[in-house]
């Protein structure tokens, strides 16, 4: 049988569509690499911003990678893998994003090429699984340790971080505080640090320069107190956290409570009082002059508080309540017959302040805060928001440098050791994955030369001067971007973490394998007429970048 006259067999339904072999792979690289694309000329500090804008028509300008890839409503799904290495790189570390981004297009971009020579992807994945692993190690041996007591390398790290984005006039200032933040919140258990980047709040306001940005040594939340009676001032304040209404509680069950004559009415609003009048009286009692309450306060509640000279706050955040019981040492209650003097925290200062026309609750003067909070200032809400963005970057790059304890110089030199290293390991490995390796050494010298290219310098020159230094043992020779020339990064304080590298390398090179092992993508209709969703097929859709 030859098979002539026969049915042809359908598997898929009608409208899916299927691309697959080498036609596949393309188009997966094809739209990792636009993704890289898109933020490449945002990296470092002479990258440029973008400016997009949603379908709402709100305007972001940022050159913060995550905050692009966001922004795009990125469709494509091997896109969508390029997206979460920039994400996986903002929840781990809070900065190097960008970098992650461009070093996995380039991997792809070096794997084109390998393809193209009929190299079987399996081959190319297993030699970048096996550059990775040295990469890592190269790292780890040329990374210099840190301490939480070296503050002066603590803030060139976060300079680093900010420079090139919003913050950078004023980055000597924000760098010292951001430290100052960072440390005030490290654990240290058994001479390892941990650092829980939610214990450092930052608030947002606009209406003032850059350079007025506070750390506040305690907290602040966007709460008023609930009765212009009470004071607005309280210095060294007993801080009382309830979680309970000061309020009377309806009944759960159904209950009719009868009125026959206007003495019953009076007795009953009388002893509705009384009991408004114990639960304050508890407070009172307790010593407490300043109470942050989880729920609600009775409007004659609060009129006995401000009698009492006792400065609230209600229906503060469960976050805001955690953060203030670590604060401030305080104890959070549930029952106003438990409080005592002992569920106390303690603030030197309490304090009710305007803030870009908002009435704000500043509890400063903590006895060691566990937890603290950042005032970030800027003249415009696109200027603040940046400066915000900043701020993160530079408070997650010292938390990472805490955690490993170990940095690395800057301006591409640790990438352009670990690929002199690379191309000696390749000789040692041979066969096949030795072209792998070779490819992933070229890729990440992906970073320098993006560096190069965005602050005007020639790339070439740049390369070549950047490989002979490392040749000389220079391992700290980067791209310095004001100058023009090659030069020790160490010594010009450019400095980052180890995190940020180690883990920029170990999700770009995850991510490149895993979108070279594809070789088949079904794209089922999701539309009633049949084909595809939007930017499935070919390059990411990008609606919402002007």
């Amino acid at each position: 049988m030859n098979g002539q006259g026969q049915q042809p067999i359908f598997i898929l339904p009608e409208g899916a569509l299927r691309d697959t072999g080498k036609t596949a792979q393309r188009t997966n690289i094809a739209a990792a690499k636009a993704v890289a694309d898109a933020v490449r000329t945002t990296l470092g500090p002479k990258g440029m911003d973008k400016m997009l804008t949603d379908s709402l028509g709100d305007v972001v300008i940022t050159n913060d990678g995550v905050t692009i890839l966001e922004e795009m409503e990125i469709q494509h799904p091997a896109a969508k893998m390029i997206v979460e290495v920039a994400k996986t790189m903002d929840d781990e570390v809070g900065d190097g994003t960008t970098t992650a981004t461009v070093v996995a297009g380039s991997l792809l971009k070096e794997s084109e090429i390998l393809l193209d020579q009929n190299i079987h992807p399996i081959m190319i994945a297993r030699g970048y699984r096996l550059a990775k692993e040295k990469a890592l190690e190269v790292l780890n041996n040329i990374a210099t340790t840190v301490t939480i007591k070296d503050k002066k390398t603590l803030q060139q790290i976060a300079m680093t971080a900010m420079t090139g984005k919003g913050a950078e006039a004023a980055k000597d200032y924000l760098a010292k505080i951001a430290v100052d933040a960072v440390v005030s919140v490290a654990d240290e258990d058994n001479s390892k640090i941990t650092v829980d980047l939610d214990n450092v709040k930052i608030e947002k306001k606009a209406g003032a320069s850059t350079d007025q940005t506070e750390l506040v040594k305690g907290l602040l939340i966007d709460k008023e107190r609930v009765h212009s009676g009470m004071p607005t001032t309280i210095k060294s304040a007993k801080i009382a956290l309830v979680d309970a209404a000061l309020e009377i509680k309806e009944s759960e069950t159904d209950a009719q409570i009868r009125i026959t004559d206007p003495s019953q009415m009076q007795a009953f609003v009388e002893q509705e009082e009384k009991i408004l009048k114990e639960m304050v009286d508890k407070i009172v009692n307790s010593g407490a002059t300043v109470l942050f309450c989880q729920k609600g306060i009775d409007d004659l509640a609060q009129h006995y508080l401000s009698k009492a000279g006792i400065y609230a706050a209600r229906r503060v955040k469960k976050s805001d309540m955690e953060a203030l019981a670590r604060a401030t040492g305080a104890r959070l209650v549930t029952n106003l017959d438990d409080l005592s003097s002992g569920d106390f925290g303690y603030a030197g200062l309490v304090e009710e302040k305007k803030v870009a026309g908002d009435e704000m609750t500043f509890i400063r003067e903590c006895k060691d805060p566990k937890a603290v909070s950042l005032l970030v200032r800027g003249g415009t809400e696109h200027v603040v928001d940046e400066v915000e963005r900043a701020m993160k970057d530079a408070v997650g790059g010292i938390a990472a440098t805490l955690e490993v304890g170990k940095f690395v110089a800057g301006g591409g030199s640790p990438e352009a050791e670990v690929a002199k290293e690379l191309r000696t390991y390749a000789n040692q490995v041979g066969g096949r994955e030795q072209l792998a390796i070779n490819a992933f050494a070229n890729a990440l010298e992906i970073i320098p030369r993006t560096l190069a290219e965005n602050a005007g310098l020639d790339p070439i020159d740049i390369l070549v001067d950047l490989r002979a230094q490392h040749e000389k043992k220079n391992i700290n020779a980067g791209v310095n971007v004001f100058t023009g020339k090659v030069e020790d990064m160490l010594e010009q304080s450019v400095v980052e973490p180890l995190k940020i590298k180690t883990q920029a390398i170990s999700s770009a090179a995850e991510s490149a394998e895993m979108i070279l092992r594809i070789d088949d993508v079904i794209t089922a209709s999701k539309m009633s007429g049949g084909g595809m969703p939007p930017g499935a097929g070919g390059m990411p859709d990008m609606g919402g970048m002007m």
